[in-house]
């Protein structure tokens, strides 16, 4: 199939590409971390205990997670603006479904067709915005540090989105203030040019979409489900075992088609695989961690809603100001230099969570949420240019998939396996907070050596 024509300066303008490209993930990410901070009401409303609440973040995330390579692949074989389109549509009908949903079960139904949209979405508009700038890099840089840092501060200022939401009306809310956004995303969307296509026309992927979905939602269930039945339970160690036979089937099977969803030679690059190692890694300990943190502020603490939200306005800070400055920093020194200075600072913010006790005060909180999310912010962008400046611009959507399933399927892992730590008393959920801590800490040492070794190796550092 012949590609459409496609500038290399796009007549729309840097403003509005980022623009509207940016209201995608801000919309995105916003309903990863916003219904944090309506858990306890959502409790209330439908007697939930702590697996159903994994399973109200979860469903999202996980969808999210398992479709996002399909999306990525679709993105690139129709166009990206069309997929983009079509998420946006998706995603606003699911936050209408979620704000009127009956009861627990309809509510994570709409989550996972939130994340159906969401995983539609973002694949998508980054191929937009790395396509409409592939002729100038340093406007590429700029552009993509633009999208990450409006990404970075909604999935920080969720919670305190979602505390004001709650205080002025009801948590229902959280989810309804989506449909506006949605609706001028769409309209402002015919605006943008249509995208390159892929050049020679693929199947799509089935057998290898169900293999994915299959692995990674039995992985996620059987850890949201372990502290109620047990690793003895058939059901969760034939999980396990079901969840690690499908992902090798899924491998074998992107091995052997023509036209994989996930092309494996993407991996050949020891510098593509750190830089995924990484992304996952940050996510898993930032979801994690932020689910804790909000149980802990509402329930440990006694924060209302509105309080807690606004607990978490250093994490929205932190993210903002790191991402802004993240551009200038990459385009002067290349993306080493602020990876690995945002794992140093990622590792210090885990660092001063140590302090938490039933009866800390919040301005000893204040700096850890204030620093985990710059150094977050700093590593970020960094990950996303060497990704996309690694990998052919006709494969964009799909590089951008693969990075971003990475991340999700990790966060909503850091979600299971912290909600796990943390179901039980005030001790558990401290305990919980402690050790996510430290594995963070730990795992940031591990990034800043592999980094350190394969980005100066790579070349891809001033």
């Amino acid at each position: 199939m012949t590609s459409i024509k496609q500038n290399s300066a796009p007549s729309t303008s840097f403003a509005w590409i980022v623009t509207i490209t940016s209201l995608a993930f801000i919309i995105a990410q916003l309903d990863v971390s916003i219904v944090n901070i309506a858990l306890p009401q959502i409790v209330q409303t439908y007697k939930a205990d702590i697996s159903m609440l994994q399973w109200v973040v979860d469903a999202y995330t996980l969808a999210f997670a398992v479709l996002m390579l399909s999306a990525g692949s679709l993105s690139d074989l129709l166009g990206a603006k069309r997929i983009f389109q079509l998420g946006m549509c998706i995603f606003g009908i699911a936050s209408l479904g979620c704000g009127f949903a009956p009861n627990a079960g309809s509510l994570i139904g709409f989550r996972v067709l939130q994340g159906v949209g969401a995983a539609t979405m973002i694949p998508s508009s980054l191929a937009i915005l790395n396509q409409a700038f592939a002729h100038q890099p340093a406007t590429r840089t700029r552009a993509i540090g633009l999208w990450t840092a409006t990404g970075s501060a909604a999935i920080a200022a969720g919670p305190i989105v979602g505390g004001i939401l709650i205080e002025l009306s009801s948590w229902r809310f959280i989810f309804l203030v989506n449909v506006p956004l949605c609706i001028a995303g769409l309209l402002l969307s015919f605006r943008l040019q249509q995208t390159d296509m892929a050049k020679v026309k693929k199947k799509f992927d089935f057998a290898g979409q169900i293999a994915w979905m299959l692995s990674i939602t039995t992985l996620i269930a059987s850890i949201i489900e372990w502290p109620q039945l047990g690793l003895s339970h058939p059901l969760i160690y034939g999980s396990l075992i079901f969840s690690g036979v499908t992902f090798l089937l899924f491998l074998a099977i992107e091995n052997k088609v023509t036209a994989p969803m996930l092309p494996l030679h993407l991996f050949k690059s020891a510098t593509f695989n750190v830089l995924l190692l990484l992304g996952a890694i940050l996510n898993w300990a930032y979801y994690g961690t932020v689910f804790i943190l909000s149980l802990y502020l509402q329930n440990v603490l006694h924060y209302p809603s509105l309080h807690a939200g606004f607990a978490f306005l250093p994490l929205t800070l932190g993210f903002v100001i790191s991402n802004l400055l993240s551009g200038r920093i990459i385009n002067k020194f290349g993306i080493r230099i602020p990876i690995l200075t945002g794992l140093v600072l990622f590792a210090a913010g885990f660092a001063g969570l140590f302090i938490a006790q039933a009866d800390t005060p919040y301005w000893q909180l204040f700096l850890p949420f204030l620093v985990i999310p710059m150094g977050m912010g700093l590593a970020v962008p960094s990950m996303t240019n060497g990704i996309l400046s690694s990998t052919d611009k006709a494969l964009s959507g799909t590089a951008s998939a693969v990075l971003n399933t990475v991340r999700q399927a990790a966060g909503a892992i850091g979600v299971a396996v912290s909600g796990a730590m943390a179901a039980g008393n005030t001790a558990s959920l401290l305990q919980a907070i402690y050790t996510c801590a430290a594995i963070a800490i730990l795992l940031s040492i591990l990034l800043y050596t592999l980094n350190f070794k394969y980005l100066k190796n790579s070349g891809m550092s001033k």
